[in-house]
């Protein structure tokens, strides 16, 4: 490294180097299965395993050796070179088979005193899979309560020493006394040979074993920052395919992307995706694309697909066919849409890459199209509508229901059935993920949402991470419409009639109330910004366009059903146009179940009574009711 360089040493490798005088064990936890970066010369570092970065910084402060032991296969010494192994055997008395010394832990213990009193070289004792060493951490066996009871003592009475110089230990048995040497650059001060547990949570130790200890720390591995990074990129893009034959603009902007799309992941995952890229040939111009292959498992990037831009180029008239009078909320989803298909979503963050390709929060009256505009965008962007996700947040309106959307916490019950959501998004990353009435579900599951909107990605309780990276969230919510008069009574706050502007302005003000002061959570619409769209109410016009398409429908299914024409004169379709949008309160769907009720239902009762084996066409004459019940007439 040169004077300028950044010091990547992580901060807990600093924490132990600095501890070592005053803390005889340390509970070392968190991303303990990830790669270091280590100095490999003066000007670089390069990745290693952790025990390898560990041993380089125990090294440089005198010691010697080190003893692994984990409960599968007992103790070995690393590292594996004959000076170094030969020097712990003897001093332990280690009886090693293909370097390996099964051990109980009983006899774990007696290691761990002889470990802290000797002072013929220092050395450490690392306790690895730590976290299984006992079946249940606050339920212990006999033997496993002696272990660590045993275990906390030596804590406490273990002194740090001074290795004892050659000279000094062979004159230490002569008969006349040799005076010690002073203070000599050769050895350093007192520091503890330390026992150091390497375990996935320090819950996995019983609660007691560190309370309020004053010998033990706790240091904590946490995942690497940018810099950390931005290093490990410099020498894994070298290995992407092209990257010898690229300039240094290339190289230096793969560094970035490389770095940019992996916040949150390990060094070790920046490894694995270079691999991926090398195996699956992704050049150095693709590092999103290998990024993206890691995270979700696909190779196939259906949103770079030309024909994808094509369908958005005739979006309008097409989403405008199914859902119609929402001229302003077609065109805000498109642009959204286009924004992701073009892979601009948050690229005003340096790191927007791991966000969901796409947010839309669907606000307005009830049955005016919001689940039918998911449904058109499913089948615009992956060819069949039925590939959306829908939750009903209804069923999630009690805190404890979480547990079945996102996974229970570890050590709850079912934390190892993972979650609905997270599931969902893992066997279908590419997807419209659509969470209906969003307005209902409980606030603490709400806060969940603060990560997917930020980070893209949600760990489960087994401990898997869904990435929503190549997802559109689309929320709806009837917020708005109705609010409360300050009297606990709900008033109207829209009607129909209402000009758009005045729908579009009230629907937002009470969106952005609901958030910042009844949930007292403005940071989840913060995070949504700017992709409201706001639904209008279903005017008279739209309506009769409404039921001519329902109309269509019924005719449509008759013919492929019985292959009978259905013919609906003119005075007919006037009588239920009359019928069915006399209140538009409830928009498309109100229109729908009157229509269900005063012609759908009896025309089905008259094509019941008919012989249709005979008949190829049947005209509707007339529509009656009496007493509240519709009958149709045929011909």
């Amino acid at each position: 490294m040169t004077d300028t360089a950044p010091d990547l040493t992580p901060r807990w490798l600093k924490d132990l180097e600095r501890l070592l005088p005053i803390r005889s064990q340390f509970i070392i936890s968190g991303n303990i299965r990830d790669s270091l970066l280590t100095p490999a010369t003066q000007h670089g570092w390069f990745l290693v395993p952790l025990l390898r970065g560990l041993w380089d910084t125990l090294r440089r402060q005198g010691y010697r050796y080190l003893l692994v032991y984990d409960p599968a296969d007992g103790v070995r010494v690393y590292p594996h070179e004959p000076a170094i192994v030969e020097l712990a055997t003897r001093i332990h008395e280690l009886k090693l088979q293909d370097g390996l010394m099964p051990m109980g832990l009983e006899s774990l213990i007696q290691l761990m005193r002889k470990l802290g009193a000797s002072r013929e070289a220092r050395g450490a004792l690392v306790l690895d899979f730590a976290s299984r060493l006992a079946r249940a951490p606050d339920h212990l066996d006999s033997g496993e309560h002696r272990f660590f009871v045993a275990a906390e003592k030596l804590s406490l009475t273990a002194s740090p020493i001074v290795p004892t110089p050659p000279a000094v230990a062979a004159a230490e048995s002569a008969p006349v006394p040799v005076p010690q040497p002073s203070a000599s650059p050769l050895f350093n001060p007192a520091l503890f040979n330390p026992v150091l547990w390497l375990v996935n949570r320090p819950q996995d130790l019983p609660s007691w074993f560190a309370f309020d200890s004053e010998r033990i720390a706790s240091l904590i591995v946490g995942r690497p920052d940018y810099e950390s990074r931005e290093t490990a990129a410099r020498q894994l893009v070298t290995l992407f395919p092209g990257h010898a034959a690229a300039d240094a603009t290339a190289r230096a902007e793969a560094v970035r992307r490389l770095a940019d799309s992996t916040d949150g992941l390990t060094l070790t995952a920046l490894a694995d995706i270079t691999q991926l890229a090398v195996k699956q040939g992704i050049g150095i111009g693709g590092v999103e694309d290998a990024v993206r292959s890691y995270k979700v498992g696909a190779t196939d990037n259906p949103w770079r697909k030309d024909y994808l831009k094509d369908k958005i180029r005739g979006a309008r008239a097409a989403l405008e066919e199914r859902v119609k009078g929402q001229h302003q909320a077609a065109t805000k989803t498109i642009d959204i849409l286009m924004r992701s298909v073009m892979g601009l979503t948050g690229a005003q963050a340096r790191a927007g890459s791991g966000r969901p390709r796409g947010v839309l929060f669907f606000a307005g009256p009830t049955g005016v199209g919001k689940t039918e505009l998911a449904k058109t965008l499913t089948q615009l962007i992956f060819g069949d509508e039925r590939a959306y996700i829908r939750f009903d947040m209804s069923e999630f309106a009690d805190e404890h229901t979480g547990a079945r959307l996102l996974g229970a916490p570890p050590g709850y019950i079912g934390y190892d059935a993972g979650g609905e959501l997270t599931d969902a998004v893992r066997e279908r990353p590419f997807s419209v993920i659509l969470f209906d009435e969003i307005e209902k579900a409980h606030p603490r599951i709400l806060d969940k949402f603060l990560q997917i909107l930020e980070d893209g990605r949600l760990t489960d309780g087994r401990g898997d991470t869904a990435y929503f990276s190549e997802a559109i969230l689309i929320f709806t919510s009837n917020l708005g419409i109705f609010i409360d008069d300050g009297h606990g009574q709900r008033v109207q706050n829209v009607k129909p009639g209402d000009t758009y502007e005045v729908v579009e302005t009230r629907v937002r003000e009470a969106i952005a109330d609901h958030f910042k002061y009844r949930l007292g959570r403005p940071e989840i619409l913060n995070r949504i910004g700017d992709n409201i769209v706001v639904f209008n109410f279903i005017t008279p016009d739209i309506a009769a366009l409404i039921l001519a398409g329902m109309l269509k429908n019924v005719t449509r299914r008759l013919a492929d059903e019985h292959k009978i024409e259905l013919v609906i004169p003119a005075g007919i379709r006037a009588q239920l146009l009359d019928l069915c949008t006399r209140d538009l309160s409830n928009g498309g769907r109100g229109i729908g179940n009157t229509l269900e009720s005063c012609f759908i239902n009896p025309l089905a009762r008259a094509l019941f009574a008919l012989d249709l084996d005979s008949r190829t066409q049947v005209t509707v004459a007339a529509i009656e009711e009496q007493d509240k019940v519709f009958s149709v007439s045929l011909q």
